[in-house]
Order: structure tokens, then sequence, then C-alpha cells
């Protein structure tokens, strides 16, 4: 495992097992976001069978349509997933015995949030990192006023690994820092977030 160190951070002490998060505007998102929101609406429209509080696609989006402003994201995607994990595996990629890589999609999929809906606490469990991007997201106050969600519509947060362990545990000034559990990563129009599928 490789050991980061801030500069400003006591070099005796080693923070280990970060959890990177990507998150990075798309330079084209202007010009490639309208014609996705047309063909998912579109999509929505052939494939839905009652209007749910949440329209998901199934998770193989790219086998369906071959469409330019679809293969345009997913090159960016594709770049900025290789980007985080050239930064957290490069020094172990040095040492591997094989220099070829590959990176798979094994799902893509889009959803539209009709009202109320969310998702509760998950993992991907069959890749080893995921991303969301905003395609279309309601203007910000709007956004906010959401009668039972606030601030929180449309949010995606993640929540730190030991979010299980303080639970009940001893807490005081000589561990504060482990009382920030969680992150959020507020909805924008453009902007990709690559985690850890775990």
């Amino acid at each position: 495992m490789s050991e980061k160190t801030p500069d400003n951070l006591n070099p005796n002490i080693h923070m280990l097992w970060p959890t990177p998060i990507l998150r990075k505007k798309y330079p084209q998102h202007e010009e490639v976001n309208p014609p996705l929101v047309k063909l998912f609406y579109e999509h929505r429209r052939r494939h839905e069978k009652d209007h749910g509080p949440v329209y998901s696609s199934s998770d193989d989006l790219l086998v369906h349509y071959d469409d330019v402003a679809l293969n345009q994201l997913f090159q960016f995607i594709s770049d900025s997933v290789l980007e985080i994990a050239s930064a957290m595996n490069g020094e172990l990629w040095k040492r591997s015995r094989s220099k070829k890589m590959n990176m798979n999609v094994v799902g893509a999929w889009f959803q539209i949030q009709n009202g109320l809906g969310f998702h509760e606490t998950h993992n991907h469990g069959n890749c080893s990192w995921s991303g969301v991007y905003y395609v279309q997201v309601d203007e910000e106050k709007e956004r906010e006023n959401h009668p039972q969600l606030g601030v929180m519509n449309g949010l995606t947060r993640f929540y730190g690994h030991h979010i299980d362990i303080i639970g009940g545990g001893y807490m005081d000034s000589g561990n504060l820092y482990l009382q920030s559990t969680s992150f959020d990563s507020k909805p924008e129009e453009g902007t990709l977030c690559v985690f850890p599928s775990h």
C-alpha cells in the first residue's frame, strides 16, 4: 500500500489507506449534455411503464446506443478513471510483470429523478471504480427548495470507512477528526465524480 503524507504533516505520521475521489468538469459538457438529455428522455418515453419517483435505465446502456455524444462522454469518463487509477496505482503498476492494461466498462446506466428518489448506502461489487456524471440539474435555488430534502436534494454522499467503528466509541477533542464521517458531491451539470467502488 502506498503511503501519502501531506507536506504540512509530521513526517513520522503515516496517512494510510486514503480514499481518493476525483471530481472534475467535462470541458465539452455544454455541447454533449443537450443531446444526452434528448436521448435519455426518449429512452424513458419508450421504456417506462409507470411514472415512479425515479426512472433507471438498464445497466447495458452502451450496448444499445452507438451515439456520438454518449461515446464522447465515455471517452472522458474512461480517461478520468485512468487518471485516478494511475495516480493511486502508478508505483505498483511499474513493478507489475504485465505491462498491458485493459479497462472495461461493466455497467452504464442513467437515472431521471421524477420527484422524491434516493439511494441508501451501497457499494458496487463487480468493479474497482465507479462514477456519477451529472447531465442535467435544476437551478440551484429550485433544487435546494425541495420540500423534503432541501439542500440535500441531488447530492451524492460518501461515508468514511470508519463510520461503522465510531458508533458508540469514545469521542473527545483528541479524536475530533473522526467525527467528520461524510463528503457531499454537489450536483453540477458537466461534473464527473469517480470513486472506489467499495
